[in-house]
């Protein structure tokens, strides 16, 4: 992909999540519909998710006929080598509750690689971006760029995570909370907002399980942009989803990986 290639591809994205931004907000606070998706535990869609998912389908079908596209509402639709991403409200929960940690996640796969992506925070009106080669954010008039931190210690370290919930198994959750006890301190409820928060330099560590593609793959380009690193709890690419960890830089990485793996 050319540079200039990708930097229309990327304008598109960043408009087309900041345009789709109205209709969460016409949703965001009132008293909307929700379905569960599950018959095991509570999987909640609203109306919001189903109609930012169609809005950003229908304009990347558009724009570019010959892409496919994968939502979390939607299904796949088989396309050339690019297959863009999209989780039209990651925090769903959060969107229920009305709370802000939510956003809408934009991203593109070109052979299955993450090479750009967008979250959205339509409310406080936030807009994180990035290629494969620097990392933004956007408020307003304001643009700035994204670099993660360099914490080196775990003892100097905040780490989020959506929910401990997230850990099914009982060795899963002594990982992280033999992790989360060693940081400097955690905070929960956070979905894709913690690891735009770990770009920006705010926050250190983002440790999740149970993730899916969706979830992940618009934010690997703003982690990994912006200094980070982001991987499953084993040290491969986290392109599937499932446990995931989020470091500012890669020596904090390395050590949350053994205290997740009990080398300790």
């Amino acid at each position: 992909m050319s540079h200039d290639l990708q930097q229309q591809m990327l304008a598109f994205a960043i408009k087309i999540a900041i345009a789709s931004g109205r209709i969460a907000r016409k949703y965001f606070r009132t008293a909307v519909q929700v379905d569960n998706k599950s018959s095991e535990r509570f999987d909640p869609v609203t109306e919001a998710d189903r109609e930012i998912e169609l809005y950003l389908r229908r304009q990347i079908q558009k724009q570019y006929p010959d892409h496919g596209i994968t939502g979390e509402e939607q299904g796949v639709l088989e396309g050339g080598a690019y297959t863009w991403i999209i989780d039209p409200i990651d925090g769903t929960r959060g969107f229920i509750a009305g709370t802000p940690m939510w956003g809408t996640l934009l991203g593109l796969l070109k052979a299955g690689r993450p090479v750009l992506g967008v979250m959205h925070q339509p409310f406080v009106r936030e807009t994180f971006y990035a290629d494969r080669h620097s990392a933004w954010h956007k408020q307003g008039n304001a643009i700035q760029q994204l670099h993660a931190r360099n914490t080196r210690t775990l003892t100097d370290a905040i780490l989020c995570c959506t929910h401990p919930n997230l850990f099914k198994s009982a060795a899963d959750r002594s990982a992280f909370q033999r992790l989360e006890k060693a940081c400097r301190y955690s905070r929960y409820g956070t979905d894709c907002y913690g690891y735009t928060l770990l770009a920006a330099g705010h926050v250190d560590l983002v440790v999740e399980a149970d993730l899916q593609a969706y979830d992940i793959l618009p934010l690997i380009p703003l982690i990994e942009s912006a200094g980070g690193v982001v991987t499953d709890w084993e040290g491969k690419p986290a392109l599937q989803g499932g446990k995931v960890v989020a470091a500012a830089n890669r020596s904090l990485h390395k050590i949350a990986l053994v205290h997740l793996k009990n080398k300790t």
